[in-house]
């Protein structure tokens, strides 16, 4: 059986999402035709036709998430569209604009469409959080919920693999820094996940097995890796696979924000870091040890409907960070 999956928005995890769809897992008997639908979707598809093929790959359709007109056309053949609806820097009103509504589009025009949604959100996702970026994910989590109560929630730690935006870029200032900061001691908490794994698990989702729908249609999937690891942690494991020596030094708070209130100024760049991303480091982020029952749960969905068990920082990350 072939399904037209629409990947909505695209990026670093959206490029991964499609390969997982392209490539499948081990049992499924559904192949994926896959559409890119952004604002300017011809790079993203152009960069994945080496890596999975014309076959697998729709014509891409250029769709808005803040205008719904655009998005029936986009999704009108689609059994499944996969929305990674979402930025990491703006006004509130940038986040609200998309966070929240464009989400809310993006879920009537599936449910308009018939077709199952698979909605990437965040750990963390909080309605009363003064940080816009946590607040407008629960935000949209819920305008999905009440637009279409059948979509599934995806909500993953720190996503790591080849081109990520968190290790990599680690890796990289670790050529320039004297040394590697953590803020407030760096005791905050991370589960960080695979980003093929995420696409595993939206792979699985898409075939629309009874028994997959039984598991995780209307539910939320926080995803996490099975590493649980401090900040320190994560920046000692990047000089380690760097081969690179250099002092953490811990940063009070009030200090990252003070960079933050300079650097969110200027153009997106290496050295980039807003206010509220160290805010957000206060916090932990991970799996919740004792959800709520609208919620599934990834590794007994990965190990129920896939042969190979979640892959560790341990396994990826030397296979892109080195010296």
């Amino acid at each position: 059986m072939s399904s037209r999956v629409v990947i909505c928005g695209a990026g670093f995890l959206g490029s991964n999402i499609a390969k997982g769809l392209a490539i499948g897992v081990p049992g499924s008997a559904t192949s994926h035709r896959i559409q890119i639908s952004s604002r300017r979707p011809e790079k993203i598809h152009a960069s994945l036709v080496p890596i999975i093929g014309e076959k697998h790959l729709l014509p891409p359709v250029a769709a808005d998430i803040t205008k719904p007109e655009t998005l029936g056309p986009a999704f009108s053949e689609a059994d499944v569209v996969v929305s990674l609806v979402g930025i990491m820097s703006g006004t509130p009103a940038d986040y609200e604009r998309i966070q929240w509504r464009g989400a809310e589009n993006v879920a009537k025009a599936a449910k308009d469409a018939g077709a199952k949604l698979i909605h990437i959100s965040a750990i963390g996702a909080d309605p009363n959080s003064s940080i816009p970026y946590a607040r407008t994910k629960a935000l949209g989590e819920a305008a999905v919920f009440e637009a279409n109560p059948e979509a599934t929630i995806i909500r993953p730690s720190l996503v790591f693999g080849p081109g990520d935006g968190f290790f990599l870029r680690f890796a990289n200032l670790s050529k320039y820094l004297p040394f590697l900061p953590v803020f407030g001691g760096g005791t905050s908490r991370f589960q960080p996940v695979f980003a093929g794994d995420i696409a595993r698990l939206v792979e699985i989702i898409s075939r629309r097995d009874s028994d997959v729908m039984k598991m995780t249609d209307g539910k939320i999937i926080e995803a996490g890796g099975p590493d649980i690891m401090t900040y320190r942690d994560i920046m000692k494991i990047v000089l380690y696979y760097t081969k690179r020596r250099r002092p953490i030094i811990s940063l009070p708070f009030f200090v990252g924000k003070t960079q933050g209130f300079f650097l969110e100024k200027l153009p997106e760049n290496l050295f980039t870091v807003t206010r509220d991303q160290v805010e957000q480091l206060k916090s932990d982020n991970v799996v919740n040890p004792c959800p709520p029952e609208n919620h599934a749960s990834f590794e007994d969905v990965i190990r129920k409907y896939s042969s190979s068990p979640l892959k560790s920082v341990h396994d990826i990350l030397p296979t892109y960070i080195g010296p």
